[in-house]
């Protein structure tokens, strides 16, 4: 694919193009989609401001969000379905939704992706905490789920920079030299009979039913390098500096609040989308959102060196992000866009020509 596309049409129409048109059918390395939740309601621009609840009596209509239920299931199983043949082996899909119709959409895509392939029920924080009446607790998160099309996807390992609360609590030890730290055991759980790593380190052997970490030669060379803190009762560790560290992992729980007043309806927090597409692609992939909204998928691609396709229907949803793309300046980090722009007429014309 030599440009990047964005595509004015039904989504189901977009995708059998990028098929059977474009010929994409295994090329795509990550999905990402943020498609209605079924709420029963319309989300409208009112003067260019959107609306971010359903339902709302004024302004035009950005999109209908009206499926529920069944229909709604079968809506969202017919798109992942093509999505699934224009994923390569290497790819990701994650799928944000909401609580109230989440694991009816976790049990399908389970179905069509394998439930082999499942990785991560992701919990989105979305917004503070609301204090008006309900029967129920507030509702502060929504949720991610995080599939891949095999057991070998595109993975990078996604860190964040520690907190002082973090070093203080993870690394509670201080050296001579002011550098903190901690200490991990050097056996794990597990024999082996005839292995390097069940033979005496120091004249120790490893606690029954364990085994040395590594072999006793990386043991006796962290010990030289003064890696090895050893207790009063001759108890070995392994010491792990705070300085050496990246960061600490990326867990399920991830604070992406909202924009408080968004350009699109539901509009996604664009640090959010950066962190999905630098941890499940590579530069020169291909990122696609066929329910592409305001673009931010799109932005978060091509900042990060990507190729991308955007598909939605909604004029308003082309016109914003649209301005969103146009408005990157390109640098010596990132390419000034260069994306094409079909419709459905147009895509109708390609298709009778390869006909």
């Amino acid at each position: 694919m030599e440009k990047s596309l964005l595509i004015q049409s039904d989504n189901v129409k977009g995708l059998n193009y990028l098929l059977n048109i474009q010929n994409l059918r295994g090329k795509i390395d990550l999905v990402y989609i943020d498609p209605p939740f079924a709420t029963g309601g319309n989300f409208t621009i009112t003067n260019g401001r959107s609306a971010t609840i359903s339902n709302s009596k004024n302004g035009d209509i950005a999109y209908s969000d009206t499926l529920k239920g069944v229909d709604f299931i079968e809506f969202l199983r017919e798109r992942l379905l093509l999505i699934r043949e224009l994923l390569s082996e290497k790819g990701s899909i994650y799928l944000h939704i909401d609580y109230k119709i989440g694991h009816y959409v976790k049990v399908m895509m389970d179905e069509v992706f394998g439930i082999e392939n499942f990785r991560n029920d992701i919990t989105r924080v979305k917004c503070n905490p609301k204090n008006f009446d309900r029967i129920g607790y507030g509702n502060v998160k929504d949720l991610i789920l995080f599939y891949t099309k095999t057991a070998h996807p595109i993975w990078h390992e996604p860190r964040e920079k520690y907190t002082e609360k973090d070093f203080e609590k993870l690394f509670p030890k201080i050296d001579k030299q002011g550098r903190r730290y901690t200490t991990v055991p050097i056996h794990a759980p597990g024999e082996t009979e005839n292995g390097k790593s069940n033979q005496p380190f120091k004249g120790i052997l490893p606690p029954v039913g364990r085994h040395w970490r590594t072999d006793v030669s990386t043991l006796e060379q962290w010990d030289k390098d003064g890696l090895i803190e050893w207790s009063s009762t001759g108890n070995p560790r392994k010491i792990i500096f705070a300085d050496e560290r990246d960061g600490k992992r990326v867990q399920d729980i991830w604070e992406y609040k909202d924009p408080q007043y968004p350009d699109y309806p539901t509009e996604k927090n664009p640090d959010l989308l950066d962190l999905i597409v630098r941890t499940s692609s590579n530069e020169e992939s291909i990122v696609l959102d066929c329910f592409c909204g305001s673009g931010t998928t799109l932005k978060a691609a091509q900042l990060n060196g990507r190729k991308w396709i955007g598909i939605d229907q909604s004029e308003h949803a082309i016109r914003i992000a649209k301005e969103k793309i146009n408005n990157i300046k390109g640098d010596l980090f990132c390419a000034p866009p260069d994306y094409a722009f079909f419709n459905e007429d147009s895509i109708e014309i390609e298709r009778r020509l390869c006909v």
